[in-house]
């Protein structure tokens, strides 16, 4: 019999319990391969991790609804001064830029040729008055004389259309000098309404014309001053009606519709829609009183069509827009997401009406919606936080 050593009987011993282990697994895999039912690697999937989102609750309250449009401000009254004479521009009583008051001096022009023609009006009236006093005590003497048969009938008439005829002339002497005290007022150019004065286009000294184009200055009525501004076609019904209710507010801003310059009154709707741009003209009317606007200046007129009062409303940032339509994700008391189909209505300084799909109380998810998958939990947070984590 042949000695093995023991080292070597070890490694044997190794090497047969090997292929014995290399046999059996085999011989199960070759069974289970055969019976058709060989196990499959389970890989257990992990819980899925809380998506941080912010909320807010959905609550009742007043929403005011408006509509905007871009306009420019249009003075009440704009006037340009001409002179209704001609003569020597005399003097100038204003300083451009100043506000002036209706009747105010503006200029003179030299008064001296009408004057003249006033004084010769007004004399020949006192002389034709004379002529008309000795008629008439001629008319006077000549009825006494027929009373006595002194008389004839004809000469008492004859005097008598003398009378009438002085009494006449008269009168058109009267309408010569009206006519002449026009011509002499005209000489004192005076503002016609409350406004400011523009930049003086005429020196003194110069020699203006009736006839000239170019006026003397330029008076814009700022008090109360009128916005004209457009709105699309479409939201006509919805002025018209709030019109019917009674007086629509409307505030105008500044070019960055940020700054509010004033508070007014609608005025009217033009009357026909600019079929070129599908749009309607309004004008609205405000009081000025700080004079905030200045005519020509473009400003964004806010008109108040009405304030819906206890409806559900939410921020804009909630309402998602799909192929399912309008929708809202929702976190329900079990702290996972749900998502709402709704409908909405208008949407005013960033808070949407909700008509239907949401009850008072509900928490809206406003930031983080991106990552929410039905059922999946949710961590509520303030929306910085959320934005923080949802970046990361």
């Amino acid at each position: 019999m042949v000695s093995i050593p023991p080292d070597k009987r070890s490694r044997l011993r190794v090497v047969s319990l090997l292929g014995a282990a290399v046999l059996v697994a085999a011989t199960v895999i070759t069974f289970f391969c055969w019976r058709g039912d060989a196990p499959r690697l389970a890989v257990a999937k992990p819980a899925p991790a809380a998506v941080p989102v912010s909320v807010v609750a959905a609550k009742r309250q007043d929403v005011p609804i408006y509509l905007s449009g871009l306009g420019s401000v249009q003075a009440a009254n704009t006037i340009a001064v001409h002179a209704q004479v001609d003569g020597v521009l005399q003097s100038v009583e204003f300083t451009e830029g100043q506000s002036v008051t209706k009747g105010q001096l503006l200029a003179r022009i030299d008064p001296r040729v009408y004057q003249a023609a006033l004084e010769q009006a007004k004399a020949k009236k006192a002389q034709d008055q004379a002529q008309l006093a000795s008629a008439e005590t001629d008319l006077t003497r000549f009825v006494t004389l027929l009373s006595r048969n002194a008389e004839t009938q004809q000469n008492v008439d004859h005097q008598r259309a003398l009378v009438a005829q002085i009494k006449a002339t008269i009168d058109a002497d009267q309408a010569a000098i009206d006519s002449a005290q026009v011509q002499v007022d005209f000489t004192s150019i005076t503002s016609p309404v409350d406004g400011r004065i523009g930049i003086r286009q005429v020196d003194p000294g110069n020699v203006v014309h009736a006839a000239d184009q170019t006026p003397l200055v330029t008076v814009t009525q700022v008090k109360p001053i009128s916005v004209i501004f457009t709105l699309p076609a479409t939201a006509l019904d919805s002025v018209r009606d709030a019109l019917r209710k009674g007086p629509v507010a409307v505030t105008a801003f500044d070019q960055d519709n940020v700054k509010a310059l004033g508070t007014g009154t609608l005025l009217l709707i033009d009357n026909i829609i600019d079929q070129t741009t599908s749009t309607i003209r309004l004008k609205a009317v405000f009081a000025n009183e700080d004079e905030r606007f200045w005519p020509g200046e473009f400003v964004n007129a806010r008109v108040h069509l009405e304030t819906k009062a206890g409806v559900i409303a939410v921020p804009e940032t909630a309402i998602q827009r799909g192929s399912q339509g309008l929708t809202a994700w929702v976190v329900t008391p079990q702290q996972t997401a749900e998502l709402r189909n709704i409908q909405a209505g208008p949407t005013e300084g960033g808070t949407t009406i909700v008509t239907a799909g949401l009850k008072e109380g509900d928490s809206v998810v406003t930031n983080g919606q991106y990552k929410l998958q039905p059922n999946v939990p949710v961590t509520v947070g303030s929306p910085d936080a959320a934005d923080e984590r949802s970046a990361s």
